[in-house]
């Protein structure tokens, strides 16, 4: 979670009383967070020959981006104790009646596709709301933004730059602009290089840097106010005396990015002339016509069951009851007027992280005081856990060819592509493995469609060991299906591999039979099998194979008739030579490899 420091004589000075280490601990957990240190008694570093003063350093839940800076906290905690009203969040228009516009050129969909923005006109900085702005920047780049790569924040001085504003993808070489901070002006492959070692910026290079285009914001006069997600742009930055600040902000993800909008002018325009008043800024698409206003800080609507909330925390609360609670999380909350089991909740633009109604049960947990929720054991049958019966079914395999002398190996899910196919003597077809967009080594390119590359795998690098060696595996392969909803399926496999001085297809083959025998399924005969049996009876049979992965006359396919139901579930041989040639394998190697969710 992250780690927020606070002035504390501000933050006590906001709330309205001084408190101990021990009360306000106790506050702290009492809304949900944590406070993890009061620097007061500590040795404090000194700035500038004065020491800092006693900071409070407190844990935020990862989801509460409304807590990541100072105002969002003192703004919570008042609520919560009753000593401030809900903010009133609204879009003020600009006195002109004309909105500022984000003009958006077509080239931006190659690099960064989506902006957002918003004003706060008149705001008052001082030097400690100044720097609160700053850090909530960074916070929401390193927790949210992902390392700027989903969202990157800009503001600028209003007043040092014009509208309206153009949002556009330039070659390197197209612009140049004075960096922030700096005094020299560069173009976009001179800024690369210039901030290739610098330790704050460099990290950031990557996202950009191999594109065409870069992306970049500039005003009505040209003038480069940011390039995004790198660096603002000198002329535009703010300080302490600014009062009218331009946000804008590029992404990859439209929803954070607009998340990111809300949470930045929720903060901060508790700070402007009108309280909560923010200038809203339109967004005009040139290349598909697309026009909306940003941001939309209307809350949103939702309903939570009360017998829900009560059941889960053991209360017998009213709607009305439910609503006040709720109110001191910050919530607009009333009793609904067609349903006198439903509670209307409004969500106010700082809780992006409110999805279900369970959400809105553990703030009323919260709010009543976890301690105060009485104690009981679930009133409930059925709690005791159990197997799945695949997982049930895996143990039982396992513990039985374990007992028969096989070693269990746990190599990776994810093998190369080569390792899958090539390596076995088989084609892909590009229906069959699920492979990964962006493989970070070669060793991980797909997930495994059978679990023999693993199990060579752990014999070529164990192959100093002496011989025999038998190993096995039981777990999951995986494999493309488009009529799912995850376009994927898993299959519960079982392998074994014999690696010795001679083939050892016999003790495969024998191991077959044993577990075919604790599956509590006979053996029969190619020409048996294809006549009738009981249905309730399970047989299994074998067939000559001829798969390039085995030696040519040295391999089978096993076949199962399960209550009437014929199925192919797996493939036992002697692998080919050109196969152990592949994995480095000097002695012959038997596999063995069955689909065992057959016999659920």
């Amino acid at each position: 979670m992250p780690t927020i420091s606070v002035d504390k004589a501000a933050l006590f000075k906001e709330l309205g009383r001084e408190y101990t280490t021990e009360e306000f601990d106790e506050l702290c957990f009492e809304f949900g967070i944590e406070l993890d240190e009061d620097t007061t008694d500590t040795d404090r570093p000194i700035v500038d020959g004065v020491q800092e003063p006693p900071q409070l350093k407190i844990e935020i839940p990862a989801n509460r981006y409304d807590m990541l800076c100072f105002e969002g906290i003192q703004l919570m905690l008042n609520i919560f104790l009753g000593r401030k009203p809900l903010p009133n969040y609204r879009l003020v228009e600009p006195s002109s009646g004309q909105l500022e516009k984000i003009v958006v050129k077509e080239d931006t969909t190659k690099v960064r596709p989506y902006v957002s923005g918003a004003i706060l006109r008149n705001v008052k900085f001082d030097q400690a709301r100044y720097e609160s702005f700053i850090a909530l920047q960074d916070k929401l780049h390193q927790n949210l933004a992902r390392q700027r790569t989903l969202v990157a924040i800009g503001t600028h001085d209003l007043d040092t730059i014009q509208g309206p504003f153009t949002y556009n993808a330039l070659p390197p070489k197209d612009f140049s602009f004075v960096p922030l901070n700096q005094t020299k002006e560069l173009n976009g492959e001179e800024l690369m290089a210039f901030y290739e070692k610098d330790r704050n910026l460099g990290k950031y290079l990557h996202i950009i840097r191999d594109s065409p285009v870069y992306p970049v914001i500039h005003d009505s006069n040209n003038t480069i106010c940011s390039l995004p997600p790198i660096i603002n742009g000198n002329h535009s930055k703010i300080s302490i005396n600014t009062t009218n600040v331009f946000i804008e902000m590029t992404g990859l993800d439209k929803t954070k990015l607009e998340i990111v909008n809300k949470v930045m002018v929720t903060m901060f325009s508790q700070y402007t002339t009108e309280p909560f008043s923010i200038e809203p800024i339109q967004i005009v698409s040139e290349h598909n016509g697309e026009s909306r206003v940003v941001p939309d800080i209307s809350p949103r609507t939702t309903q939570a069951e009360i017998s829900f909330i009560n059941q889960c925390c053991g209360l017998n609360l009213s709607a009305a009851e439910i609503s006040d609670l709720l109110k001191k999380m910050s919530y607009d909350a009333r009793p609904s007027a067609n349903n006198p089991n439903l509670v209307d909740v409004d969500i106010p633009p700082t809780r992006a992280d409110v999805l279900h109604q369970a959400d809105i049960m553990e703030d009323v947990a919260i709010a009543y005081g976890f301690n105060k929720l009485p104690r009981a054991f679930p009133n409930i049958s059925g709690t005791i856990g159990q197997p799945l019966p695949i997982n049930k079914l895996s143990d039982i395999v396992r513990t039985e060819v374990a007992m028969a002398g096989w070693s269990e190996a746990l190599p990776l899910i994810l093998c190369s592509h080569d390792e899958n196919f090539a390596w076995l003597n088989r084609k892909d077809d590009g229906n069959t493995a699920v492979k990964l967009a962006n493989p970070k080594t070669l060793e991980f390119q797909v997930v495994r469609t059978s679990l023999l590359p693993g199990l060579l795998k752990t014999i070529r690098e164990n192959k100093h060991h002496t011989v025999p060696m038998k190993i096995f595996e039981v777990s999951d392969v995986a494999f493309k299906d488009v009529e799912l909803e995850r376009k994927s399926r898993n299959e519960r496999h079982f392998a074994a591999a014999w690696y010795g001085r001679t083939s050892g297809f016999e003790v495969v083959h024998g191991l077959l039979d044993r577990l075919m025998a604790m599956l509590k399924s006979a053996f029969i005969t190619a020409e048996e099998g294809l006549e009738s049996t009981a249905a309730s009876d399970s047989h299994y049979w074998i067939e000559e194979l001829d798969d390039p992965t085995y030696f040519p006359g040295h391999a089978a396919s096993v076949h199962v008739r399960i209550a009437g139901k014929e199925h192919n579930i797996g493939t036992f041989g002697i692998l080919h030579p050109t196969v152990l040639e592949k994995y480095e394998l000097k002695y012959p190697v038997s596999t063995l490899e069955l689909n065992i969710e057959t016999f659920l």
